[in-house]
């Protein structure tokens, strides 16, 4: 019998565009892009895969390539903390903070809540959303 995660009862979390997490935040400074990322952000900018991965994105040798953050923020987000490509941000943006290493109790309560101030806010995400979200982002990035 496996025992219920301590989220079983669902989290509650609202976005409350303050662009927190599309700032630099020690560990949390990488966007790390799948391949349907690779394909909607270019051609959503009217780039090639191979502009998009030079103007905008690191690539190291056995790793998904990243969206470089040379400044203190995402290179897309405006001076009014919005996504410039929200239609099309990546997979990693569209399921925070629901990600497998969120979800360990002192990482929600501590690291996570401390960057997000919609944590603990708004409506109630039931436990299979919270895991739905988590697993396409596993996914993506095996």
């Amino acid at each position: 019998m496996s025992s219920k995660p301590w989220y079983d009862k669902g989290l509650r979390f609202e976005c409350t565009q303050c662009g927190n997490c599309c700032k630099n935040h020690g560990q949390y400074t990488f966007v790390n892009l799948s391949e349907r990322d690779l394909e909607r952000i270019p051609k959503f900018l009217g780039l090639t895969r191979r502009e998009f991965l030079d103007r905008y994105c690191l690539s190291t040798p056995g790793f998904f390539p990243s969206l470089k953050f040379d400044e203190a923020a995402c290179t897309f987000l405006d001076e009014h903390n919005r996504c410039r490509i929200y239609p099309v941000r990546p997979l990693q943006c569209e399921t925070w903070p629901f990600w497998t290493e969120n979800l360990e109790p002192k990482v929600w309560s501590g690291e996570v809540k401390d960057c997000c101030p919609g944590i603990d806010h708004g409506p109630l995400y039931p436990r299979e959303e919270i895991e739905r979200r988590a697993k396409a982002t596993d996914d993506d990035f095996r």
